[in-house]
């Protein structure tokens, strides 16, 4: 799918954003694996684990909201989602 042109209604800012935060996430779970290797104690694995966890859930949120906005825009786009697979992907991060 990374050769598809982006939809006219593609919210390039939103994409950014999602990207910034899937590379925050990212760096957030090195950072737990190192932890985990040199023995931190529980508190801190627990608390950069919600860390990473709260940065791919707003990821996904943002991923939703994006894809909603684009189906009130264009609502005739062959790739727009249905308001049904909107509601289940929402429900799979909730």
């Amino acid at each position: 799918m990374a050769d598809a042109a982006p939809s006219p209604a593609h919210d390039e800012a939103a994409q950014r954003n999602i990207i910034n935060r899937l590379r925050r996430a990212q760096g957030q779970l090195a950072a737990v694996t190192a932890a985990v290797e040199a023995g931190a104690p529980c508190r801190d694995v627990v608390q950069q684990l919600a860390a990473v966890s709260k940065a791919l859930d707003r990821a996904g949120f943002l991923v939703i909201s994006t894809a909603l906005k684009e189906c009130l825009t264009e609502p005739e786009s062959e790739d727009a989602p249905s308001a049904e697979e909107l509601e289940k992907l929402f429900l799979s991060l909730a």
